[in-house]
């Protein structure tokens, strides 16, 4: 099965504490690599991630607080100064367009390589991008901004080939993309051998939702049907509800009621506030809903 990962780049909320960075990430899937919000420090962290820069294909932001979108323009800067050749494609709100091209005027005025921005409309679910193997979409959520989260879902793949049936029947190499795709064999003798006995099923497409701010939205699970691994920012515990509920944030309670609900295999909660200095708490909340969850932390990598 091919490596489908997360990178944990950052994981605080707004205010800057020693502990943690702002929200950032990225996902590692099939050669390709893509960024998931861009809080300051981002490029520092993505150094220290050993995957190199020319790899970074797009980044999508979920919403313009500063906590998820100031380090983009250092990004592409650094990127400029490295003489970067290929192209950055860049999903934002739409609402970002003209002061994203302003502060490019601004500050990276004569890029090496061409930014390609788009404008996400963050109130509908729909397909943004797309690569050979992987489709990604908006989710929509709801914040004190536009808001949405990015959803990542490999396509279908073909079936596995079964090498002691294509050395039995010494079926050529090349005809194991047919087979593949469908083919059935036919031996010397006639005699034709279905296209089910010559491979294994295709591994389960997986799938990865990152859910930035957000309030409790109780079906928001309907959207998430098939997800295998959830990112779901829990800005606070039970203690602070009344924070959460003011400020259009979940608590880590909630982030585990929507796991329940969607049926993901796992959870990952971030976004602490750094109000709290013990990032067990948030934890011990969660896995009282939902057992399989994890703490995000910087540069802790978690297998989709």
């Amino acid at each position: 099965m091919e490596p489908f990962r997360v990178h944990i780049l950052g994981c605080g909320s707004a205010t800057p504490t020693l502990r943690h960075y702002p929200s950032a990430q990225l996902v590692e899937t099939r050669g390709h690599v893509f960024m998931v919000d861009c809080g300051e420090g981002a490029q520092i962290q993505l150094r220290r991630t050993h995957i190199h820069f020319s790899k970074l294909e797009a980044v999508f932001i979920t919403h313009l607080h500063g906590d998820h979108c100031f380090g983009l323009p250092g990004l592409i800067t650094s990127f400029g100064l490295l003489n970067r050749a290929a192209a950055l494609h860049i999903f934002a709100p739409a609402m970002y367009e003209e002061m994203f091209h302003a502060q490019i005027r601004m500050f990276a005025p004569h890029l090496s390589y061409e930014l390609i921005f788009h404008g996400v409309d963050t109130t509908a679910v729909q397909m943004v991008y797309e690569t050979k193997s992987l489709e990604i979409s908006t989710i929509p959520l709801q914040h004190r901004i536009p808001c949405c989260g990015y959803l990542f879902r490999e396509k279908p793949g073909l079936p596995h080939i079964r090498r002691d049936m294509i050395d039995f029947y010494k079926i050529p190499t090349c005809y194991i993309n047919n087979i593949k795709n469908g083919m059935s064999w036919t031996t010397d003798d006639g005699e034709t051998i279905p296209h089910e006995r010559l491979v294994t099923p295709a591994d389960p497409p997986r799938a990865y939702a990152y859910c930035s701010d957000t309030k409790y939205i109780p079906k928001l699970h309907t959207m998430l049907q098939g997800v295998t691994t959830l990112y779901h920012e829990s800005t606070y515990c039970d203690d602070k509800a009344a924070n959460a509920e003011n400020h259009l944030h979940s608590t880590a309670r909630q982030a585990a009621m929507v796991a329940r609900d969607a049926h993901v295999r796992q959870l990952l909660i971030g976004h602490y506030s750094a109000g709290y200095t013990d990032n067990g708490l948030f934890l011990k909340e969660a896995k009282e809903v939902f057992d399989n969850t994890y703490l995000t932390n910087e540069l802790a990598v978690f297998d989709v």
